[in-house]
């Protein structure tokens, strides 16, 4: 068996990568102000983005669901991966996956809760379906 950096292996990376992003979104434009100015404190993030609101808030949350998905999505990636699962068929499903997140991700910032959570499904019914696509 050749091993290589599949496409469903840099999903995985870009999956990885969703938290970093939701985290700079909640950051956004509060790195130029000072902390009395309620601006981004360095030295306390965790708390800074605690008492955020909004649009900042909804970012912040999408960062923690973006990190309780990754492991799920890893581990079902890695398992199609050494059941010899159709390359091209986990490739889809996993670029399907990284595009749910993002839709999922878009829809949290846009505080649209329905969609919001339609694509959550979305993305674990894929998410499943790469776990099983090997078996």
């Amino acid at each position: 068996m050749v091993s290589h950096f599949t496409v469903a292996y840099g999903c995985v990376l870009v999956a990885a990568l969703l938290p970093t992003l939701c985290a700079g979104i909640a950051k956004w434009g509060a790195f130029g102000k000072s902390r009395k100015e309620g601006g981004y404190d360095n030295h306390n993030p965790r708390a800074w983005l605690a008492r955020q609101t909004d649009w900042r808030a909804r970012a912040n949350a999408a960062q923690a669901n973006s990190f309780e998905a990754l492991p799920f999505f890893i581990g079902a990636v890695i398992i199609a991966h050494q059941l010899q699962a159709p390359q091209v068929r986990l490739d889809m499903l996993a670029f399907l996956f990284v595009f749910a997140r993002l839709i999922y991700i878009m829809m949290y910032l846009a505080d649209m809760a329905t969609a919001r959570s339609l694509a959550w499904m979305v993305a674990l019914g894929l998410n499943i379906a790469i776990l099983f696509i090997g078996a």
